[in-house]
């Protein structure tokens, strides 16, 4: 992956983050929201996870939905 490619990736991977409420809700503590995604993963390396990338993903579709009827 090219520089350039590789630093919109995690400017947009941030930008979920911050819709997603983590920012505000964890008070902007990193570790906290480091601690979540590491908890995140951990699910995902077990045997739910196909289910659980299909919850995710059904909230993550309302989540976005929601947000463009606001805009």
């Amino acid at each position: 992956m090219k520089r350039r490619e590789r630093t919109r990736q995690l400017i947009e991977l941030g930008g979920l983050v911050a819709k997603a409420g983590i920012v505000e809700l964890t008070d902007d503590d990193r570790a906290a929201i480091l601690g979540l995604l590491v908890e995140a993963a951990a699910r995902l390396r077990s045997d739910e996870t196909s289910n659980q990338l299909a919850l995710w993903r059904r909230r993550g579709q309302r989540a976005f939905a929601n947000t463009e009827d606001r805009d």
